[in-house]
């Protein structure tokens, strides 16, 4: 994608739409924030709705919402795998650091607070690589602190799975197996409910 391309399409010089965005890549970080909020915002849609719900129906209702997204547009969110906020945005105010933090946040304060509520089963910290200890650490200070490392590396094997199965589907990749990836997506919500320490439901 090109800045004239852009223009073309919005029948505008190159010249011009540089008065609203100074770079190609300001440009495509504006239209990747816009689709981390759009995102974000039916996510916490799809959590708010069952505000009086378990903590169980709220955040298999988030994890749904994001499948559906994104398997409804499938472009904006290869769009966002593809572009990952770069190591340079995180530690200003960019749109797409903020866009990319709120999306994130959407999961990581679902499971924080279920950590707060009563802890899951965490693994020791003595029994992780010292790297991963390094790495776990470091994230917990730049979260806030609501989650301990040992909690951390529980999420991040959620969000693994989770985030790692609906790239393969939207993406495609495992097509040459599966027409219907729906089930194969509960049943990794299932694993993530037992990791957790919550009860499945289905929908």
């Amino acid at each position: 994608m090109t800045i004239n391309a852009v223009a073309r399409e919005v029948g505008m010089s190159g010249p011009a739409l540089y008065h609203y965005y100074s770079s190609h890549e300001e440009l495509v970080g504006a239209v990747t924030a816009d689709f981390y909020r759009e995102l974000a915002e039916e996510m916490e849609a799809a959590r708010d709705a069952h505000a009086s719900g378990s903590p169980a129906h709220r955040l298999l209702a988030t994890c749904r919402a994001m499948r559906g997204w994104a398997t409804a547009h499938p472009a904006e969110f290869g769009w966002i795998f593809a572009s990952p906020v770069p190591a340079s945005d995180r530690h200003t105010d960019s749109p797409r650091h903020q866009a990319g933090q709120r999306f994130e946040r959407v999961l990581l304060d679902q499971v924080a607070d279920l950590w707060e509520a009563r802890p899951f089963p965490a693994p020791d910290l003595a029994d992780l690589a010292p790297s991963l200890r390094r790495q776990l650490r470091a994230y917990a200070s730049s979260t806030d602190g609501r989650l301990p490392p040992e909690a951390l590396h529980v999420f991040l094997s959620c969000w693994i799975r989770l985030y790692g199965l609906l790239c393969m589907e939207v993406l495609g990749q495992l097509d040459f197996a599966y027409t219907d990836l729906a089930p194969v997506f509960e049943e990794c919500l299932r694993d993530l409910c037992a990791m957790l320490g919550l009860e499945y439901a289905g929908e």
